[in-house]
């Protein structure tokens, strides 16, 4: 599990490992991810979109933006809570991610929230600081 609190606003990954949806022969791996999003300030927000940095075992780097995630732009109220799943392949048995989700508030004011850096790990594998 990884967590990052940016603003009042904590969010938390677990990746998990897809064997069956993986093809190691192949070079195909895949992980899913759970991300649970606290709003833990005092200020209404709303996520509107997203920005992720998926580095491979081989320090391949795929950025990927969009509004919103999952297709949803949820409003977070003070004590709310999001929780989302969702996805990525990758051509190596190891690899991390990272990114932002941005913000904006009830008065307007757009600001970005770190989401944690998580490591992408194929159980049994030596595991490499990437």
């Amino acid at each position: 599990m990884y967590t990052a609190t940016t603003r009042a606003i904590c969010v938390t990954v677990r990746p998990q490992y897809l064997p069956d949806q993986s093809d190691p022969a192949r070079s195909q791996y895949v992980w899913a991810y759970q991300v649970r999003i606290e709003n833990k300030g005092k200020d209404t927000v709303q996520l509107r979109s997203r920005h992720w940095k998926i580095t491979d075992g081989l320090g391949r780097l795929q950025e990927v933006k969009g509004p919103g995630v999952v297709g949803k732009t949820p409003m977070l109220r003070p004590g709310d809570v999001f929780e989302y799943s969702s996805g990525t392949p990758l051509s190596t048995p190891s690899g991390i991610m990272s990114g932002t989700y941005q913000m904006v508030s009830e008065q307007g004011e757009k600001f970005d929230i770190e989401v944690p850096t998580f490591s992408l790990d194929m159980p049994a594998e030596r595991r490499h600081l990437n």
